[in-house]
């Protein structure tokens, strides 16, 4: 039962049929863990914590610097240097002291992703990393957790709802990890996007609790800031076999971390070496991938087709498998090498892109 306190600071959502006290309850009993408090997860945390949601986790392992102020709106000029996850803390507890906020001053890794996730019922992508969104992910889908995400470049956001009843995962939007990515210090943000986005998706966040229906599940909505108008796209989940960080064996090997124990990795020098010879070399970069290589025995199959292309690769023959920097490969080998049993596999090291001579 809401106490009286309760009711009076929720009444104006107390009055919507879709809420009412039954709803209250849902959001006070209602987990949720934000990782990342920066412009994404600043409006999330505040919304969430003014609607009442039970418990509340934060997950950043950063400091405030001068340049978040203009878009962060939970910190101020006093918290510059001081942890995220602490000040968040500290001004969500002192707007609504009827929650429970957990503060996780920490970066989230391969060791703690799993047994963070577990203890919450939804969890929201806030972070402006590859890496970091493809670990999350995968977390998720072991632990069984529905994740909204939202992601912002320039004037444009995106927003969805991956791992709901078997719904669509991050993974099934974006196959593999990209090498690198642009962050807002590099392609700039405009500060009222990620404020659109950030209510975008505790939208998304309230509905889940609510159970309430036209979540965005199996589908992505695109923002566009100067035309202020959305598109949709349909997005479907790919079967398990197709979804490369489950089927390579992710909850053995520790999420997006693969064991390079036994991995022969080469360099430039031995890369020029095996082009004389009658080596296989597997490019399992997208075709658009600068620098281009020009080698005989060359095979370019992207890492999200190499199961549906597996024939083309000769399984008696030396391989080198080779990427960007050095990524992508290794997951390929993993692939390979644990699930269809090849082996002679090589990996450059570091990546085509670390090249110092022309090819």
């Amino acid at each position: 039962m809401l106490t009286p306190a309760e009711k009076y600071r929720y009444a104006r959502q107390l009055n919507l049929a879709a809420v009412g006290e039954t709803g209250q309850e849902k959001l006070r009993n209602a987990k949720v863990l934000v990782i990342g408090c920066g412009g994404l997860g600043c409006p999330v945390l505040t919304y969430l914590a003014g609607s009442g949601t039970g418990t509340l986790g934060i997950v950043d392992h950063d400091t405030v610097d001068e340049s978040n102020l203009h878009r962060q709106i939970l910190f101020g000029t006093k918290d510059v240097g001081r942890k995220k996850a602490d000040c968040a803390k500290e001004k969500l507890a002192d707007q609504n002291p009827f929650i429970c906020i957990n503060a996780y001053p920490f970066a989230l890794t391969a060791a703690n992703a799993r047994e963070l996730i577990s203890q919450y019922d939804i969890v929201v992508d806030g972070t402006d990393n590859f890496k970091t969104r493809y670990l999350i992910n995968d977390a998720c889908v072991l632990e069984n957790k529905p994740l909204v995400y939202g992601a912002i470049y320039k004037f444009e956001g995106q927003v969805s709802v991956f791992n709901f009843n078997g719904g669509p995962t991050y993974r099934c939007l974006f196959p593999t990890e990209p090498d690198s990515g642009p962050d807002c210090r590099e392609a700039g943000v405009l500060p009222v996007l990620p404020g659109i986005i950030g209510l975008f998706m505790t939208n998304e966040i309230l509905k889940l609790i609510l159970e309430l229906d036209t979540l965005l599940t199996g589908k992505v909505m695109i923002y566009h800031a100067l035309s202020n108008t959305t598109t949709f796209m349909n997005l479907d989940r790919l079967s398990s076999s197709n979804v490369l960080a489950i089927q390579a064996g992710i909850a053995g090997t520790g999420l997006c971390h693969y064991d390079n124990s036994g991995m022969e990795q080469i360099d430039e020098l031995q890369f020029f070496e095996l082009m004389k010879t009658d080596t296989v070399f597997l490019d399992v970069r997208e075709s658009w991938e600068q620098p281009p290589v020009q080698c005989e025995n060359l095979l370019q199959i992207p890492l999200d087709q190499i199961e549906s292309r597996l024939g083309e690769i000769p399984a008696g023959k030396k391989i080198v498998v080779f990427c960007q920097s050095g990524g992508r490969s290794r997951i390929a080998i993993h692939l390979l090498a644990h699930v269809y049993g090849f082996n002679n596999l090589l990996n450059l090291e570091k990546g085509i892109h670390s090249f110092s001579s022309s090819l």
